[in-house]
């Protein structure tokens, strides 16, 4: 997979917080006025609907932080289909730490597993053209590396991960340059030689313009399937081309089959729907 579980150092922060959000000051309440303490259980973390599942490893660092002794182990790995009633995970150990972190995994792991699922099913939807499903910014703030890591569980590919790794010239910068694509390609290219650079168009004119510039990839925006067709003709395969603005699902395959390369989905992390993960108790495996 091209990208990588991020590192521990950028979630755990992330958890912790999710953590303080749920306990407040005065913590877990109910579980403390009815689990024994020193009650130990198994728990299953199972699936109630088909999808593709993201961020496993997510459940042990949740867990780490309520209590170092329990014990998960994960049934599939990231990337995996998993059929409904699937058994994803099963943890072991304190009643209580589970049952107070019952709620921060879920909600990782269900977003996740949702972006990955919405992703795959798009792909697939497209999987007789050559487009691949890429991502944007369009992500909640300071969740973009692991929902861009879904978006790969998924089987889509990621676009810049933030402003520093990609020149990418939209609209809004080429009103300031007063609409010239050429020098903002010239621009870009001269302050960072070493990144990629995409620009934006929105109409053929623009496109045969950028063209003449050398950027690395065009992108079409909101272009309607007619004009996008075209765009694929004129370019002839000397630019990366890639469809953005208003894609959705009924209109994903017209698109994918004009040619582009890559078509860019904001919505597949901003609204993508959560898959439906519980967790469900077992026999305690000690009285």
């Amino acid at each position: 997979m091209p990208m990588l579980f991020p590192a521990d150092g950028i979630i755990e922060p992330l958890i912790v917080l999710a953590l303080a959000e749920d306990l407040g000051t005065a913590g877990d309440v109910t579980t403390r006025a009815l689990v024994p303490q020193g009650c130990a259980a198994r728990a299953h973390f199972i699936n109630r609907k088909d999808g593709i599942i993201a961020g496993l490893r997510i459940i042990n660092l949740v867990f780490k932080q309520l209590d170092p002794k329990l014990k998960a182990k994960t049934e599939l790995t990231d990337g995996a289909f998993a059929p409904a009633g699937s058994t994803l995970c099963t943890i072991e150990g304190s009643a209580a730490a589970i049952l107070t972190g019952e709620r921060t995994a879920l909600n990782f792991l269900c977003r996740l597993s949702g972006i990955a699922t919405t992703t795959h099913r798009l792909q697939q939807k497209i999987s007789h053209t050559k487009a691949k499903i890429t991502d944007t910014r369009k992500t909640i703030p300071a969740l973009r590396a692991l929902e861009k890591y879904a978006v790969v569980c998924g089987g889509g590919v990621n676009h810049r991960m933030g402003l520093y790794d990609m020149v990418m010239i939209k609209d809004n910068h080429l009103a300031l340059m007063n609409g010239d694509i050429a020098a903002a390609i010239a621009a870009a290219h001269a302050h960072a030689p070493n990144l990629p650079v995409a620009v934006e168009v929105e109409n053929l004119d623009q496109l045969r313009g950028a063209l003449a510039a050398g950027p690395d990839r065009i992108m079409l925006d909101n272009m309607p399937v007619p004009m996008m067709r075209e765009a694929v003709r004129i370019t002839a395969g000397r630019r990366e081309l890639e469809a953005t603005g208003g894609i959705t699902a009924d209109n994903i395959v017209a698109v994918a089959e004009t040619g582009v390369d890559y078509i860019s989905s904001g919505w597949i992390t901003h609204s993508a729907p959560a898959l439906d993960i519980g967790l469900d108790f077992a026999p305690s495996p000690k009285a």
